[in-house]
């Protein structure tokens, strides 16, 4: 057996790297849709944390106190959803994630499904929720942050 040449090792190198650089880049829906489905699969298996992670930081504080004093952790139980639209603004600085949430807040035992809106903007290279309209979290994440805030830095 002869050893392969450096040359070969070299292109072989080469094709394998730059298949690697030209990985197709997700599209501005595909990416909204990513942090939308990771929001409710976090929330959903009860990692309330990493949740809380897809918020703008200026929601965290108050979305983990809303949990801790009603009980969330042990309380809220998320049965489905299903993200069914996605609006992207004109300037392709926010969006808004239509989806339907079914979930349970004990001590009620009757499932509630509500279509609940959230809106995302761009941060930083990263979608994060800035508000929430309908569903378990409404109280805390449905009011509108001022102006500035929402915008924040970019």
């Amino acid at each position: 057996m002869s050893q392969p040449s450096s040359a070969r090792i070299g292109a072989l190198l080469a094709f394998v790297l730059g298949a690697c650089a030209h990985a197709p880049k997700l599209s501005t829906a595909e990416e909204i849709r990513s942090a939308a489905e990771s929001f409710h699969e976090h929330i959903r298996w009860r990692d309330f944390h990493a949740a809380a992670e897809l918020l703008v930081p200026e929601r965290r504080e108050l979305f983990e106190q809303a949990l801790k004093v009603r009980g969330d952790e042990r309380d809220l139980s998320i049965s489905d959803y299903e993200l069914e639209k996605v609006r992207i603004s004109p300037d392709g600085k926010s969006a808004a994630v239509t989806s339907r949430l079914s979930w349970t807040r004990l001590p009620s035992v009757s499932e509630k499904t509500e279509l609940v809106t959230s809106e995302f903007i761009l941060r930083d290279g990263s979608w994060l929720i800035s508000r929430q309209q309908g569903g378990p979290f409404a109280l805390e994440l449905g009011k509108e942050l001022p102006t500035a805030q929402a915008a924040g830095p970019r």
